[in-house]
């Protein structure tokens, strides 16, 4: 009689079936429906073929559409294979490479034929058409397993020399595994979809060709790689067009330069020139930042740019983090030529990375006392990375940044109570600008500082204070990434929303025993004897360049009153209003507002769409009307109806908006 495998369904039942039987079996016998929708298999965990044998008795779930990042994952994986197939077909000669699945599609890298150039985007529209065909044909994609030396003779022999070359750096003896569809093939892990007509035909466009080298490295061949987004559907693609659609239109380098906020140029590769409009919009944010952590007890300093190498090399940043910093030697004279640098002898200095050495050494000034703790230490800190300059992006990647960076030096026993306080203090600053976000948790990496019992009562302590906040529920996203942590420490990670449902990671609050130990920080107990504090790092924003740039594509360019820089315009209607328009200007700056007058001698429709493209957020219209009457007619941006108002009421309604929300 023939071994029966067992194969326990989610909701705990059982279901025997003999040896050789897959998920697929089981779907079919469940019903016609769930065949049909099944996409692929969890075996005790593990994302699997829905073809795929089972080894022996097993816990499965079935996945389908509704289980949307594993169908995702599978069905980008599958777009990238047809890519690969349909580049081949249409253009024999191609050597394929690699074609990994990517956060919102895929990509595939190829090596054209020999006396073709590049492929450009001139080519997709046929691509595109080859790969429909594919799906059509509905080609079922089979596993199988080869040798490495299988896969070595069959790439030789298809003139595949870079899948050959990486197939002779694979283990000897290990079974590898291809998928096929029809005749073509790729090595590949896997898992895929049963076969290419479970893509939608309609849910995938190519997007976009650009060069990469073969590995990465730029002594090697050059290669094309050809972008595409993939979805499960038609609606889901175009909810993602229109969503790259508005974040063109909402890309802060665009409106940064529309608005008159910063600029970047080569002389300053990655460090931003604010203009005065910008700068005004950093010196809210750093107003209303002040506010919040002066009445949350923190203490502001402010520490040098440049610190002596050996402080970087105890604190652990020296070895872990060295080709990220900006080094320069110390000068040391030499006596026939004064001021003269010998290299050789030169001590090095780097600016710093990040503000937490320096805060160290602030808090080991004096003896502390258990009766000082917590200590919140906080610094508008200026801090500079060596970023590669393919990797800079506007403001939201760049070598020299400003943190809202704090450290809370604490004894044990108040780690999850500072830690609460800070979960309290996010929410309601990032509630102040409209953010709903998720939390999460990251964990330990595999390369780290510090004792694993040292580690398990990090992460709990972090756990522990969300959850007393209120914050590690569903609603709030909560998730914990394995191995994402810092070296020293675990960390929360706040993950804001934006208004078209992007995601963005900014706060973060980590809990360090570890550099308090290397530098050596303490202080006086209850029982006299010294003690490591714990150091929590933590900041809101993240850094204020990037802050700013999140903020202007979250609100298009259209900020919120308090914040944006001119925050009314008094347009005339005719030149005789002018002494009107100055009076009342006077008035709103008397009362704090941010006012300019428009008296230019131009038809007001022209006014009205010039401030409205420079994103202004109140226009005040007068004209010989409002001069007699004292009135306004209020145009506010995003609003297509004016209002007729008297003066003051607009005054009192503008300085309301104007205040900020922790001020009201």
């Amino acid at each position: 009689m023939a071994t029966m495998l067992k194969i326990r369904l989610p909701d705990g039942s059982e279901r025997e079936l003999p040896q050789g039987s897959s998920p697929a079996d089981v779907a079919r016998a469940i019903g016609p429906g769930l065949f049909k929708a099944a996409l692929a298999a969890r075996v005790d965990g593990e994302l699997r073929d829905l073809n795929r044998p089972f080894e022996g008795d097993a816990e499965l779930s079935l996945v389908t559409s509704r289980d949307e990042a594993d169908a995702l994952e599978l069905a980008r994986h599958d777009f990238a294979h047809v890519l690969a197939e349909a580049v081949q077909t249409l253009f024999p000669g191609t050597q394929i490479t690699f074609g990994p699945a990517t956060d919102d599609g895929f990509y595939y890298d190829f090596a054209p034929p020999e006396g073709r150039g590049m492929f450009t985007e001139k080519d997709l529209p046929e691509i595109e058409a080859e790969m429909r065909r594919i799906i059509a044909a509905d080609k079922p994609l089979v596993r199988e397993e080869w040798t490495r030396d299988q896969l070595i003779a069959h790439f030789d022999a298809h003139g595949e020399t870079f899948k050959s070359e990486w197939a002779k750096e694979l283990p000897e003896g290990e079974a590898l595994t291809i998928y096929r569809a029809g005749e073509w093939l790729d090595m590949c892990r896997g898992p895929h979809l049963p076969s290419t007509g479970k893509l939608d035909p309609q849910a995938f466009r190519l997007t976009r060709v650009s060069g990469a080298y073969w590995r990465g490295d730029q002594r090697n061949a050059m290669l094309s790689r050809i972008y595409g987004t993939g979805w499960l559907n038609k609606k889901q693609l175009a909810e993602h067009m229109h969503r790259l659609e508005e974040a063109a239109k909402r890309d802060h380098r665009k409106l940064g330069a529309e608005m008159d906020l910063f600029h970047l140029q080569q002389e300053a590769h990655g460090s931003v020139f604010w203009h005065p409009a910008g700068y005004l919009i950093w010196r809210g944010l750093e107003s209303y930042m002040r506010r919040a952590i002066d009445g949350a007890g923190y203490r502001e300093v402010k520490t040098p740019q440049v610190m002596d190498a050996r402080q970087w090399e105890a604190s652990g940043h020296w070895g872990k983090y060295r080709e990220n910093m900006f080094v320069i030697p110390d000068e040391v004279p030499n006596t026939e030529d004064e001021g003269a640098i010998i290299s050789g002898d030169a001590d090095w200095m780097a600016l710093k990375p990040m503000n937490c050495p320096a805060h160290v050494l602030i808090f080991k000034q004096g003896i502390k006392s258990y009766r000082d703790l917590p200590l919140r230490i906080y610094e508008n800190g200026c801090c500079h990375r060596n970023e590669p300059h393919g990797a800079l992006h506007g403001l939201m990647r760049v070598r020299q940044f400003t943190q809202d960076d704090a450290h809370i030096f604490c004894r044990e026993d108040q780690i999850v109570d500072e830690v609460q306080k800070f979960c309290a203090l996010a929410d309601r600053i990032y509630q102040h600008f409209g953010f709903t976000y998720a939390i999460k948790l990251a964990l330990r990496p595999e390369k780290r500082f510090g004792t694993d019992a040292m580690w398990d009562k990090a992460e709990a302590e972090l756990r522990d204070a969300v959850a007393r906040a209120g914050l590690a529920t569903a609603e709030h996203g909560w998730e914990e990434l394995p191995g994402e942590g810092a070296f020293y420490a675990p960390k929360l990670e706040w993950h804001l929303t934006d208004a078209i449902g992007r995601t963005w990671q900014v706060g973060t609050i980590q809990s360090d025993r570890v550099l308090p130990e290397r530098l050596d920080a303490s202080y006086v107990g209850e029982d006299g004897n010294r003690h490591r504090p714990v150091m929590l790092h933590r900041a809101i924003f993240g850094s204020y360049e990037r802050f700013i740039g999140i903020l202007i594509e979250h609100f298009a360019g259209k900020l919120p009153l308090w914040l944006a820089p001119t925050q009314a315009v008094v347009a005339t209607i005719v030149s005789d209003a002018d002494a009107y328009a100055e009076e009342i200007a006077a008035k709103l700056t008397a009362a704090g507002i941010r006012v300019e007058t428009d008296l230019r001698n131009e038809k007001i429709n022209y006014k009205v769409r010039e401030h409205s493209l420079a994103k202004v957020p109140m226009l005040l219209v007068v004209g010989n009307r409002e001069a007699e009457q004292g009135t306004v007619a209020l145009r506010q941006l995003g609003v297509k109806e004016q209002r007729f108002m008297p003066f003051d009421e607009a005054l009192a309604m503008l300085q309301a908006e104007a205040t900020p929300p922790d001020l009201r």
